[in-house]
């Protein structure tokens, strides 16, 4: 696993982690968080309920892009499998909060950016772990 890679997804799983845990203490009241952080209609209960639906989808694409991270320390060639499903599930979150910002017509440059930066920063990692190896074959073929 490449430094940067490696980086990247540290600071997107761990950054994900803590804004869920932010979420959730706010949620349960136990902290404020001030106005300008929170996206457009942040109180209105669909927009809550489309926001805790990527709960799951962020959970799972950190705790495997950190299973990978630490799977690659120790040269354990699971860690491909667990990158290319963490990477895979960050650009779909990004596309999907993307998306849903675009059918709304709303545009917030701070929520965009990040999830813009979800949705691209995987990409060329993506290509370049599943590019054929030299010879020919996929690098996740049968084993």
């Amino acid at each position: 696993m490449s430094i940067s890679l490696r980086l990247l997804m540290l600071v997107t799983d761990i950054g994900l982690l803590s804004y869920w845990l932010l979420t959730a203490l706010a949620a349960a009241g136990l902290i404020g968080l001030p106005s300008e952080w929170l996206f457009s209609d942040y109180h209105n209960p669909i927009v809550v309920a489309w926001n805790w639906s990527f709960l799951p989808l962020d959970i799972i694409l950190s705790i495997t892009g950190l299973l990978s991270v630490r799977l690659a320390a120790r040269n354990d060639a699971r860690w491909l499998p667990c990158a290319l499903i963490s990477l895979s599930l960050t650009v779909c979150a990004g596309l999907m909060a993307i998306s849903f910002w675009a059918i709304r017509g709303e545009f917030d440059p701070v929520w965009w950016g990040f999830n813009l930066f979800l949705m691209l920063w995987p990409l060329p990692f993506l290509l370049a772990l599943t590019e054929p190896g030299p010879d020919g074959q996929p690098p996740l073929r049968d084993r």
